[in-house]
């Protein structure tokens, strides 16, 4: 197949670069140092276990028109990017492409195909201005759910931190061929992959813990399992967590795990630092409206209170602006 991965950054470059090396045809796109450090180098991954594999001769490129159609998509910058690259996406589309979309948090399109009273309803905090909606069909959408995490360590390398799971799911719940083709070529580039009848109730056991694990390192710049280990921010998390699981349950979403177990799942990850303290140490943008805006949206929607999330919100927002701003990173340094 045609994969184009568009944003090769930690998980785009780790999902494309096993793509490529199981033989199918990968083009990426991005900008920056990491499209430059593709171009005269390749794309270089390091697994978990140390191996390496290069992507040699990467065909890789900022321009969309230039990529030509494909025959999937997959979706891999930030979600507050989306709109910025979904006005060029067209020019990827042919009458079957895919988008296979692996954001983390609730994505843009989670009434789109649902089949039920919210049925079409845009997120605004996801979709401010309807430009993803106008340029990608909810037909051609795969929802997919990225649990590796992973990390760009220098441009043109990322390194495998833990995971190999992406789960596939129609957005109607549909068992479809292209969901049976893209589990097959997830699972020979060496992913595990199926297909799930609920996508919706995927990306919320995920999000689940990213909504709480994610804000809460960027604020206080600690690790995943130092959040578990430290009493106040893990019951601080454990309210997140429930206050969402209290938003679910109005959606019809069922938790297959308790929130104890969430817990002790993410302090098992050991010292990880999570995406979004990543981004505040490295001076980008905060992925705040998917992991936690939009649920604060979908909570307003039922009538569920959420004062612990909103107040975490209220605070990674200003940090967001603050460090933004002054066009600055934050990132600890031993005093010695």
């Amino acid at each position: 197949m045609q994969i184009c991965i568009v944003g090769s950054g930690a998980i785009g470059g780790f999902i494309g670069v096993k793509l490529a090396v199981s033989g199918q045809e990968v083009t990426f796109i991005d900008k920056g140092e990491q499209l430059a450090a593709m171009q005269n180098k390749g794309l270089r991954l390091i697994t978990q276990d140390g191996e390496e594999h290069l992507t040699q001769g990467t065909n890789a490129t900022g321009n969309f028109k230039q990529a030509g159609r494909q025959d999937v998509v997959i979706l891999a910058v930030k979600a507050h990017q989306i709109p910025e690259v979904a006005v060029h996406m067209p020019a990827l589309f042919g009458p079957d492409t895919s988008v296979v979309t692996v954001q983390n948090g609730i994505p843009w399109w989670y009434f789109q195909r649902h089949d039920g009273k919210n049925e079409g309803r845009r997120l605004k905090s996801l979709d401010p201005t309807g430009v993803i909606k106008a340029n990608v069909d909810p037909g051609r959408i795969v929802g997919c759910v990225a649990y590796p995490a992973a990390t760009v360590i220098a441009p043109g390398v990322v390194q495998h931190v833990e995971g190999d799971h992406f789960p596939l799911g129609e957005l109607d719940g549909s068992e479809s061929v292209r969901c049976q083709r893209l589990v097959q070529a997830f699972t020979a580039a060496g992913f595990r992959s199926r297909i799930i009848s609920d996508i919706r109730a995927e990306i919320w056991l995920k999000a689940w813990g990213t909504l709480s694990f994610n804000p809460i390192s960027a604020l206080t710049h600690a690790t995943m399992a130092d959040i578990c280990r430290f009493q106040e921010t893990r019951e601080l998390a454990a309210k997140m967590m429930e206050e969402a699981q209290q938003i679910a349950g109005k959606l019809g979403i069922k938790f297959r795990r308790t929130i104890e177990r969430r817990l002790e799942g993410a302090e098992n990850v050991g010292p990880h630092k999570t995406s979004m303290l990543q981004d505040v140490e490295a001076g980008r943008a905060l992925e705040i409206e998917a992991l936690v805006g939009a649920v604060i949206e979908l909570g307003r929607l039922t009538q569920t209170p959420s004062p612990a999330i909103e107040t975490v919100y209220a605070c990674v927002k200003l940090l967001n602006k603050t460090f933004t701003e002054a066009k600055a990173r934050l990132k600890l340094s031993s005093l010695d």
